[in-house]
């Protein structure tokens, strides 16, 4: 059954003042672009790979923040963690030692590939990319920064530097100096890139705004050599990759590639707290102690933030979230294969490594028309930032077979329809054919 055959619900006045007041004193143009893609909807219950808009209805998380809800939303475990840390802790005094934050961070080095094993907390991926890239102009005393078009590293000072697209650049410029772009996958091209005067090059193992894109094999081997040819140091950003999401904990781990410093965040918060970690070397330790004060933040790495992110990971490691992550994509790879392969006409690719997966529909305009025949289905999903022709599927690790074959199912229709034209219908008059079948509900 399509959501648009149920009957208006009684509270459907809330969605529309919410979306009036969030387009008045947020952003109108959020609000116009998520209603053209059938995704005007005003989040109400969440539990599990689940979400509920205030309207009632139900629809699989596929976009989960930009992987946000890796063990979904309010997991019982996590929220029960967070319960308990109310009863005890507040954000804390951020300029006195946490046990908190220790254990956190124990924890975190227990699970990070070779020798990363330090930490210094945010609140979001842009903070942990923006100490990432200081740390390591501290480090080295250099000026330069390699980064990868179509890259995404968050919107704020040097993680805005870094964003390989320009529509995110241009109306700020001029940024922070000295950063460079190469094509991402191309091995010739970094090496070109890197000198003497690069203190870092930073780059998704799998770049998830860039439209899902998985880089050759070889590639992160080929930027840890050109990086120690020249003495510059490697950032992995695994803030959407990462906990789990690719089928293994760290996206850098398929290929048994180390950085100096890694990034994460989204999922570390189990959907509860906003918390990112910048997780590093001993070696690039040595700079900041002579600078013990020089990057701070207030709410990073919360004592709240930490209880709930230490149950996130137990729940990861416990339930096999990243076993499942690998099952499941393989699932759903072999059938968007299966799809491409029926709709050569609508699909050009299908591509993604676990529970990362993208489509690449043949035309740009293909990616929201999509998003609002899947959410007619009862499926969110939403095209790529910066490739609008890919659409994200990155639904929560907890998935089961069941929820893939929905997937799939609700995919093979919406491009049926997508084909025979059919669109979002006038909402003035879609709420007249729906009053009838409410009033008999009511009746």
């Amino acid at each position: 059954m399509l959501v648009s055959d149920l009957a208006i619900p009684a509270n459907a006045d809330e969605r529309a003042a919410a979306l009036v007041d969030f387009g008045t004193y947020l952003n109108p143009q959020k609000v116009r672009v998520m209603r053209t893609a059938g995704l005007d909807l005003v989040e109400g219950e969440r539990s599990g790979a689940w979400v509920w808009d205030v309207d009632g209805r139900r629809f699989l998380d596929c976009f989960t923040s930009a992987g946000s809800f890796n063990v979904g939303r309010r997991h019982p475990k996590v929220v029960a963690a967070a319960k308990e840390a109310l009863d005890h802790l507040d954000h804390g005094n951020f300029l006195l030692c946490s046990a908190q934050k220790a254990r956190l961070a124990e924890r975190l080095a227990e699970l990070s590939p070779g020798n990363l094993m330090c930490t210094t907390f945010g609140t979001g991926g842009g903070e942990a990319v923006d100490f990432a890239l200081k740390l390591a102009r501290g480090a080295t005393g250099r000026p330069r920064v390699v980064s990868t078009v179509n890259g995404y590293h968050g919107h704020t000072g040097f993680a805005l530097s870094a964003g390989g697209r320009d529509a995110f650049r241009e109306p700020f410029e001029p940024l922070i100096p000295e950063f460079v772009f190469v094509p991402f996958g191309d091995a010739d091209a970094l090496r070109d890139a890197v000198d003497e005067r690069t203190a870092a090059v930073i780059l998704e193992p799998i770049q998830g705004e860039g439209g899902i894109v998985v880089p050759p094999d070889g590639y992160l081997t080929a930027a840890r050599e050109a990086c120690d040819g020249v003495g510059a140091k490697l950032i992995f950003d695994e803030i959407q990759t990462g906990m789990g999401r690719t089928g293994r904990w760290f996206a850098s781990q398929h290929e048994g590639v180390v950085p100096d410093v890694m990034t994460v965040a989204k999922s570390l918060g189990g959907s509860l707290a906003a918390i990112s970690a910048t997780i590093y070397t001993e070696e690039m330790r040595e700079f900041l102690i002579p600078h013990p004060f020089i990057h701070l933040s207030t709410f990073g790495g919360s004592d709240l933030a930490c209880a709930i992110a230490l149950a996130t990971l137990e729940v990861i490691e416990e339930e096999g979230l990243v076993e499942n992550a690998a099952a499941m994509g393989d699932r759903l790879l072999a059938g968007l294969a299966e799809l491409a392969a029926r709709h050569p006409d609508m699909i050009g690719e299908t591509r993604g490594r676990g529970l990362m997966t993208g489509v690449k529909y043949r035309e740009d305009s293909h990616g929201p028309r999509m998003s609002y025949q899947l959410s007619q289905r009862g499926v969110l999903a939403i095209y790529s930032g910066n490739e609008p022709s890919v659409m994200r599927l990155m639904p929560s690790l907890i998935v089961g077979p069941d929820e893939i074959d929905l997937l799939l199912t609700a995919l093979d229709e919406s491009i049926n329809a997508v084909r025979a034209g059919d669109g979002p219908a006038d909402e003035e008059s879609t709420r007249v054919r729906r009053r009838p079948q409410r009033a008999a509900q009511e009746g």
